[in-house]
């Protein structure tokens, strides 16, 4: 059983940046895939980062060159920086991990850009 806790979220100004922490209860040195989804009002859950095991990093084009995923494995934790926030951005976003064959999930944390 992984565990996956999220924080970092909060009120921004368009064009301010934040940083998303999601803290793992075991090693993330063993994770499948991890990654960074968002879901905002009315919309589904979509793709922001993700990282497979080869060490190969995913975005979304929509935040391609503004957001930047990092992991810190000593500490079991992974990162989203988000630079230059749109309102667009606004939304929860989710910690998402693949482990052996089980997917794992956090409670999100709430973004809101204001413009």
């Amino acid at each position: 059983q992984v565990q996956l806790v999220e924080s970092g979220g909060g009120l921004v100004q368009a064009g301010g940046s934040l940083r998303l922490s999601c803290a793992a209860s075991v090693s993330i040195v063993s994770f499948n895939t991890m990654g960074w989804y968002r879901q905002a009002p009315g919309k589904q859950r979509e793709l922001v980062a993700t990282v497979h095991s080869a060490g190969t990093t995913n975005y979304a084009d929509a935040v391609k060159g503004r957001f930047t995923f990092s992991r810190d494995n000593a500490n079991n934790t992974v990162y989203l920086q988000m630079n230059s926030l749109k309102a667009e951005d606004t939304a929860v976003y989710y910690c998402y991990v693949r482990y052996k064959i089980f997917d794992y999930w956090g409670k999100g944390t709430l973004v809101t850009v204001s413009s």
